[in-house]
């Protein structure tokens, strides 16, 4: 059995709620949650990383029994960095980053390469080559139309309303969601708590300076210097082939900005391919470590 346990840590002055599996001894992956998940989003496939490694998984900020700001401008994407940079300390770890967990990955591995030996993304994106497919007006823009209605005032009262009915929607629009019901979903529930604890997860869209226009809607005048936005230590990406949410031309061209890139593919699972086939993800990640 991997040892799991729990602990409440100040980081920059606020309290955060990390979950740990493994020998607290071993070589560290710091796994990072999406949303609208929390760090018990990592249940199935810790306890196989932990195996030999001692992986560490925050309630990040705005999320679970970790601190949840009200205001949205408490949610600029260098203060999530400066979180996991404190949670850290000063030996670099390898960072495992999915969803939005993957986008504040990739800032702490641009801004912070100290920090992190080695890289990890599982369906999740760069900022700059999403936000040229987001520009586009096209598959990309369509998928993201869901962002309009998350950064509007008063959404997370409309996602909390009916036992969460709104939210549970937006969660499985075109996905399976076989894995998300007993034991799973009451903690998915109690992590969510009410409109007031969704409020701090919707903040991370508000927050966000990514730009998205209406469908069809081509947006002008974005550049990007892959000078400043390089991932040096070695990456690995892997991809649940089914996600409709990011659609895999939204990783076209990362080699530009992670030259020491590996991919792989996973069938027949989308964006939530770590709760669908754990073991298969985790065959991925320790075979490539």
């Amino acid at each position: 059995m991997v040892a799991h346990w729990t602990e409440t840590v100040e980081l920059n002055g606020e309290a955060f709620f990390i979950r740990h599996w493994g020998d607290k001894d071993a070589p560290k992956i710091l796994m990072l949650h999406g949303f609208p998940e929390y760090s018990g989003a990592w249940n199935d496939l810790a306890p196989l990383l932990g195996e030999r490694f001692h992986c560490i998984a925050p309630d990040q900020r705005g999320y679970g029994q970790s601190w949840r700001p009200a205001d949205p401008a408490l949610y600029k994407t260098a203060l999530l960095v400066s979180d996991l940079a404190a949670l850290i300390g000063d030996d670099p770890v390898i960072v495992l980053g999915h969803d939005w967990g993957a986008s504040v990955a990739y800032a702490l591995t641009i801004g912070r390469p100290d920090l992190v030996s080695k890289l990890i993304i599982m369906n999740g994106v760069h900022p700059a080559p999403f936000q040229r497919e987001m520009a586009k007006g096209g598959a990309q823009t369509d998928a993201s139309q869901y962002i309009h209605f998350l950064r509007k005032d008063g959404s997370e009262d409309i996602l909390a309303a009916d036992d969460f009915a709104k939210l549970m929607g937006l969660f499985s629009a075109k996905m399976n969601m076989d894995w998300l019901s007993g034991e799973t979903l009451a903690g998915y529930k109690a992590a969510w708590r009410d409109a007031a604890g969704l409020r701090g997860m919707i903040n991370w869209y508000r927050a966000s300076p990514l730009k998205l226009g209406q469908p069809g809607e081509v947006i002008e005048g974005l550049e990007f210097d892959p000078a400043r936005l390089q991932v040096r230590c070695p990456h690995l990406l892997v991809w649940g082939t089914a996600d409709t949410a990011l659609l895999p031309a939204a990783t076209e061209g990362l080699e530009e900005y992670a030259p020491d890139l590996t991919r792989v593919e996973i069938a027949d699972v989308d964006h939530w391919l770590h709760h669908q086939k754990p073991h298969e993800v985790a065959e991925a990640i320790l075979g490539w470590l």
